[in-house]
């Protein structure tokens, strides 16, 4: 009696367990038609490897989640829980509930460019709010929808695999279809192997478009036994970030004709102590947390072309930048001979007071400052051992510089286009105008490091690939996971639309 009892059992477990791979199967077939809405949110290859890894990674890697859901969810219901009745409808709404979630995913990724995660949540739960406040009873209804429409079809498959299970057991597409899905995710991540030796990054740009994707790389297999170069590939992947055919271009000035009086920028070489007390006797307040660039001539680019270290732009300091010539409000000058790199510029007499001026002495400043006039006092360059990017001392006697709590972080960048925009100038470049500050996190690039701010969290990307996770205040490491949400927000600074 109890031998039959068992017979029966294992027979139900058997059973179920043949019902629910074809469950999955189908469920795969559905939740490739939803993963194919990640690659519409991305720029479609160019290239046959491309091709070959987008078609490979989307059945693989759909085949991979929906069986790691059957392993996870339905597997474990079966086996403690054999009922066959309750065991099809609870795995029809845990798939309905999957297949939601992938959907939601699916938005979320078109609309901001990476996945729901902790990571994302702040950005996941505004989005979210935006749509509730801007149409509350057609995002109710449409949700209230697609999961009753998905509900239905999912008993309507349960039903139909249970029914069948014999005839598909018999039908001859279990096989194949097993062989498809996993040559599929093993090609997948061979070819993704060659391709992240080969820096074909028509197929490595991908590693992320599916939701859970972790794709096998060569570094650490090949480099373990001296088959890559890792310093030749550490310098071929800077070289190929400073060459993006995808960076935006930045645009002239749109000017008004008609613009406020601007405030003025002193930069000195360096702010001593006993300097910076006395700005501050006259007025000056010290800003916290200003980031400028260890190495001089990218904190002129910085400073004096709102531009990033992209590609040759170093060379740009022997020419005067463009936008001198397209307004006719700000001026930029020196005293004596500093700074060497700014071959053009030539020094100027203390009747011009330029709007942006470089000043050789520090002492001088006493004598060019105005009691009443609005200004900024800086140093040039920060100092630090590892970062590229620190902070330096920023003196401000402006009313029209942001509250600390609106604007935690600033940067050589955003001086400039803060300055034009006091004269009424526009422009689309990678620094923010302080008087109107954009919402995605800060950003600055080097041939070696890419570092991104938000809120007091600094994250530094090298270019070997390894990164770090930076206290903005007090420059302390954290021991925090790499913010993607973040660096994708602040790529789309430079990111062309």
């Amino acid at each position: 009696m109890v031998l039959e009892q068992n017979l029966s059992l294992v027979s139900k477990v058997n059973r179920l367990l043949n019902w629910g791979h074809w469950f999955t199967f189908f469920n795969t077939l559905l939740a490739l038609g939803v993963t194919s809405a990640f690659w519409l949110a991305e720029p479609l290859p160019v290239t046959a490897a491309g091709w070959l890894y987008l078609v490979s990674n989307w059945l693989g890697h759909t085949a991979f989640l929906c069986f790691l859901f059957f392993i996870l969810s339905i597997f474990p219901i079966s086996l403690v829980f054999p009922y066959q009745r309750h065991v099809r409808g609870i795995a029809a709404v845990l798939a309905t509930a999957g297949l939601v979630l992938l959907i939601f995913d699916a938005y979320v990724y078109q609309s901001l460019g990476y996945h729901v995660g902790s990571a994302s949540s702040e950005q996941t739960i505004e989005l979210l709010r935006q749509q509730v406040v801007t149409n509350a009873r057609n995002f109710v209804l449409i949700t209230a929808a697609v999961a009753a429409l998905l509900l239905a079809i999912e008993l309507t498959l349960s039903n139909f695999c249970w029914k069948k299970v014999q005839r598909l057991q018999h039908s001859g597409f279990g096989r194949p279809l097993l062989a498809l899905f996993l040559g599929s995710f093993v090609f997948s991540h061979s070819l993704h192997i060659w391709a992240d030796a080969q820096l074909k990054f028509d197929v490595t740009k991908q590693d992320n478009v599916l939701p859970l994707t972790y794709p096998a790389t060569a570094n650490t297999f090949l480099a373990r036994y001296d088959l890559l170069d890792l310093q030749q590939l550490k310098q071929d992947k800077a070289d190929q970030l400073q060459t993006q055919s995808s960076w935006q271009s930045l645009q002239p000035l749109s000017c008004q004709l008609s613009a406020p009086a601007a405030f003025r920028i002193y930069v000195v070489p360096t702010l001593s102590k006993e300097l910076q007390l006395a700005l501050q006797h006259q007025g000056f307040a010290s800003s916290d947390q200003h980031f400028a660039p260890v190495d001089p001539q990218l904190a002129l680019l910085n400073l004096v072309y709102g531009q990033l270290e992209l590609a040759d732009n170093l060379s740009l300091l022997q020419h005067p930048p463009a936008w001198l010539a397209q307004q006719q409000s700000i001026r930029v000058g020196k005293t004596g001979h500093w700074p060497a790199e700014l071959s053009w510029l030539t020094a100027s007499s203390t009747a011009e007071q330029p709007q942006l001026l470089f000043v050789e002495q520090p002492e001088q400043l006493q004598q060019l400052l105005h009691s009443d006039e609005a200004a900024l006092v800086l140093a040039l360059t920060a100092s630090h051992q590892q970062l590229l990017l620190a902070p330096a001392p920023l003196l401000v006697r402006w009313p029209g510089w942001p509250d600390k709590k609106q604007q935690a972080v600033t940067q050589h960048l955003d001086l400039l286009p803060s300055l034009l925009f006091s004269v009424g100038c526009r422009s689309n470049w990678p620094g923010d105008a302080l008087q109107e500050p954009s919402t995605l996190p800060k950003l600055n690039l080097t041939k070696h490091q890419l570092i991104s701010f938000k809120k007091d969290k600094m994250t530094v990307v090298r270019d070997d690939g390894s990164y770090g996770v930076w206290s903005a205040g007090t420059l302390v490491p954290l021991n925090e996971k790499m913010d993607l949400p973040m660096l994708t927000d602040a790529l789309k600074r430079i990111k062309a639309p």
